[in-house]
C-alpha cells in the first residue's frame, strides 16, 4: 500500500478507482469503448512482470502466487511478449 497521509495507506483499488476516474475525464465527452478490457490488459502486463520479477522468473512458483494454471500464465506471459 502507498502512503495517502501520514499514517494512512491507500489500496490497489483506490488507485484503479482514480485511473478510471481519470480516464473518464480525459474523455472530454467523447464516448468510451471496451474500458473493461482496456483496465484488465493495463493492469495484468504490469502485474505479471512484478510477479516474475519477484518469483526470480520461474514460471511454476509465479502461477503458484498468483493462483492460476501455470499454462494459463505462460499464454498469458506469451502474448505480452514476456517470454
Amino acid at each position: 500500500m502507498i502512503d495517502k497521509e501520514p499514517g494512512q495507506k491507500r489500496g490497489l483499488s483506490e488507485h484503479v478507482k482514480e485511473s478510471v476516474e481519470n480516464y473518464f475525464e480525459s474523455l472530454n465527452g467523447e464516448q468510451p469503448y471496451g474500458v473493461y478490457s482496456m483496465v484488465l490488459s493495463e493492469m495484468e502486463r504490469p502485474l505479471l512482470t512484478v510477479v516474475m520479477k519477484h518469483c526470480q522468473n520461474n514460471q511454476s512458483k509465479a502461477s503458484k502466487v498468483l493462483g492460476i494454471n501455470r499454462n494459463t500464465l505462460r499464454k498469458k506471459l506469451e502474448s505480452y511478449g514476456l517470454v
